[in-house]
């Protein structure tokens, strides 16, 4: 994804924090243990809340102590596991596998060297993820296809391009075995990726205008884009609303607080931050200052 699902770590409660960080953890390990040392460098927040709801309704997940190859002086955490970490592992994968390919095709050839060679390198842990996720592999390809259709005419259906990305995400629910709660984590999921395509597309406006490329909304509003961001800001905190109207049909147990914490306290300060143009300059500076928060100052869970 694109690096907006973010948890607001300072509202989190400790022992919330340390579950959220036990997930973070264990993510990159399930990342590390299935796909490779290069596989790592594809963790997000993003994927790190997929894998706590996955694991939500997996009934929460064991957990197991290990050390951390980034630091290995420090003693082992708590790191989450199970069945459906591993899933949220080759869910990334994939996804960052076609990403990239993504990136390929809306970059000329020397701008997208950098991108070609990622991919390149990617393509054995894609390989073995694909393997193990076949279904899902083939709805991000099919879901991408029509993205890619809408792009190429330059649709001005604003909607329907963001239905064809919130599709993919949504996708992801397959993995949730009981029918019910697959179908709450599929609408989840759904908002969450047109509430995404929505932030990424303002994101980028200007970036696209400046290259030429499409952009979702300078082709609904005809290059009157900016003067659109009320109607953005609405319609993209619809998308939240409704993904939170489904996270109350799930079973969170334990990570009813996290999962409350992003969809209605982290989402909404991206957003604010996207909107007003904040979210490029403030990026790395909150993701290390999020790392720091999470790694705790040495404290141990």
């Amino acid at each position: 994804m694109f690096g907006y699902v973010r948890p607001a770590l300072n509202r989190l409660a400790g022992a919330h924090r340390e579950a959220y960080q036990s997930a973070y953890c264990g993510l990159c390990h399930a990342l590390g243990d299935r796909h490779g040392l290069l596989a790592r460098f594809t963790l997000q927040y993003d994927f790190t809340f997929l894998a706590i709801l996955l694991t939500a309704g997996e009934g929460g997940g064991g957990r197991r102590c290990r050390r951390c190859p980034a630091h290995p002086l420090r003693k082992p955490r708590a790191c989450l596991t199970g069945p459906r970490m591993d899933a949220a592992a080759d869910q990334s994968v994939i996804l960052t596998w076609h990403k990239l390919s993504d990136d390929v095709d809306d970059h000329g050839f020397l701008a997208g060297l950098p991108y070609r060679f990622l991919r390149l390198a990617f393509g054995r842990a894609y390989r073995r993820a694909a393997g193990a996720q076949r279904r899902f592999d083939a709805q991000v390809r099919e879901g991408l296809a029509r993205l890619r259709a809408l792009e190429e005419e330059e649709s001005p259906q604003l909607d329907r391009a963001a239905d064809a990305f919130a599709g993919i995400l949504a996708c992801a629910a397959a993995a949730v075995p009981q029918e019910g709660a697959r179908r709450a984590m599929g609408q989840l999921l759904y908002h969450l990726g047109r509430w995404v395509y929505l932030m990424d597309a303002w994101d980028d406006l200007d970036g696209d205008l400046r290259q030429g490329r499409y952009n979702p909304l300078n082709a609904r509003f005809q290059g009157r884009a900016r003067e659109e961001r009320d109607y953005l800001n609405t319609t993209a905190a619809h998308s939240l609303r409704l993904a939170g109207s489904a996270a109350e049909l799930l079973e969170l147990a334990e990570w009813a607080p996290v999962v409350e914490n992003v969809l209605y306290s982290g989402l909404p300060a991206v957003q604010s931050a996207v909107l007003d143009g904040r979210w490029k300059e403030m990026r790395h500076t909150r993701r290390t200052s999020d790392e720091r928060s999470l790694r705790g100052a040495g404290r141990e869970p």
